[in-house]
C-alpha cells in the first residue's frame, strides 16, 4: 500500500513538474490539427521583415520578455492600461502587428487551434533565421495566459545588472550560466537606447566614466549619443553587424566594446569569459547552444489544459 501511495504521489509531482517547466510541448504538435501553422507564421514574419528588418530583433526580444514574466504564455501580447506591455521595460517592444497578422491568417486556416504563445515562439525562431542565424525545431503546444499585469514585470534582466544578478534571474527559471551567455548573445541583433549607456561614456564633467571600455571606441559612442542629446535615440548592440545574427557580438565583447554594462561583464568576469571565447571562435557552437537555450527558455511555465486558452485575438484587451 505504501508503494502505491508513493507511486501516486510521484505521478502528481511529475505532473506538476511538467506543467511548470513546459515538458508538455512537443515538435509537430499541430501536424494534424493545423499542418500549415509553422509555414503561415514563417511566411508572415518574412513578409514583415522584408518591409522592416527591425521586426526581427523585436520579435526575439518580445518572446524573451514574455517568458520571463509568468512563463511563455503570450501574456505580453495582451493590451490594456495596466498590461505587461505598458511596463517600463516593455514600452519599446515591437512586432505586435506581426503576431496579429499571423494569428488572423491562422484563424482563417484553422480557427481556435494555434495559440498566440506558440506563434510568438515560432516567430522568434524565424526572426533569427531571417538574420542569417541557424533555425531550430520549436516544440509547440502552449496555451495562452489570461493574466497580464504591468506589476508582474519585475524579474527581467536589466542593462545595469551585474553577472551575479543575471545568474540569479536566469537560475530562477533553471537556465544556467551557459544558457545566459548564449541567450544574451541574441544582442548580436537589435539596438539599445542611448539613455542606458550615458553613465558609461560620460561622467559629471563630461569625461569618460568607465575606464574599462575600449577608449578608442568611446568617442564613437559619444557622437552617437551626445551628453545632452536624445536619450531615446538608439544604437546597435553589436557595432558593425547589428542586423546579422553572428558571433561578432562576442568579438566586440573581447575588445571591451560591449554596449551595455550587463554585456560588458560577460567578458570581464572570469566565470563567463571562457564561454564568450568559445562562442567568438566557433559559430557552430554558438548556434547550437543558442537553439538549445531558446528551447529551454521557451518551455518556462508553459500553460496547458484549463490553465490556459487559445485566444482568437492575440492583442485582445486584458
Amino acid at each position: 500500500m505504501g508503494l502505491v501511495r508513493f507511486f501516486c504521489s510521484f505521478l502528481v509531482f511529475l505532473s506538476c513538474l511538467i506543467a511548470v517547466y513546459g515538458q508538455s510541448t512537443r515538435i509537430g504538435f499541430y501536424s494534424t490539427t493545423c499542418p500549415n501553422a509553422e509555414t503561415i507564421v514563417q511566411t508572415t514574419v518574412a513578409s514583415h521583415f522584408g518591409s522592416d528588418p527591425k521586426v526581427a530583433p523585436g520579435l526575439l526580444r518580445m518572446h524573451n520578455h514574455d517568458c520571463f514574466v509568468q512563463g511563455c504564455d503570450g501574456s505580453v501580447l495582451l493590451s490594456g492600461p495596466n498590461s505587461e506591455r505598458t511596463a517600463g521595460a516593455n514600452v519599446n517592444l515591437r512586432g505586435f502587428e506581426v503576431i496579429d497578422d499571423a494569428k488572423t491568417q491562422l484563424e482563417a486556416a484553422c480557427p481556435g487551434v494555434v495559440s498566440c504563445a506558440d506563434i510568438l515562439a515560432l516567430a522568434a525562431r524565424d526572426s533569427v533565421a531571417l538574420t542569417n542565424g541557424q533555425s531550430w525545431q520549436v516544440p509547440t503546444g502552449r496555451r495562452d495566459g489570461r493574466v497580464s499585469l504591468a506589476s508582474n514585470v519585475n524579474n527581467l534582466p536589466s542593462p545595469s545588472d551585474s553577472l551575479a544578478i543575471q545568474q540569479r534571474k536566469f537560475a530562477a527559471f533553471r537556465l544556467n550560466t551557459r544558457d545566459l551567455v548564449a541567450l544574451v548573445g541574441g544582442h548580436t541583433i537589435g539596438t539599445a537606447a542611448c539613455g542606458f549607456i550615458m553613465n558609461r561614456i560620460f561622467n559629471s564633467t563630461g569625461n569618460i566614466a568607465d575606464p574599462t571600455m575600449d577608449q578608442t571606441f568611446v568617442p564613437q559612442l559619444q557622437r552617437l549619443c551626445p551628453q545632452n542629446g536624445d536619450g531615446s535615440a538608439r544604437l546597435d548592440l553589436d557595432t558593425g553587424s547589428g542586423n546579422t545574427f553572428d558571433t561578432s557580438y562576442f568579438i566586440n565583447l573581447s575588445r571591451n566594446r560591449g554596449i551595455l554594462q550587463s554585456d560588458h561583464v560577460l567578458w570581464t568576469n572570469p566565470t563567463t569569459r571562457p564561454i564568450v571565447q568559445e562562442f567568438m571562435i566557433s559559430t557552430s557552437n554558438f548556434n547550437v547552444q543558442f537553439a538549445r537555450s531558446m528551447v529551454k527558455m521557451s518551455n518556462i511555465g508553459v500553460k496547458t489544459g484549463r490553465n490556459g486558452e487559445i485566444r482568437r485575438v492575440c492583442s485582445a484587451v486584458n
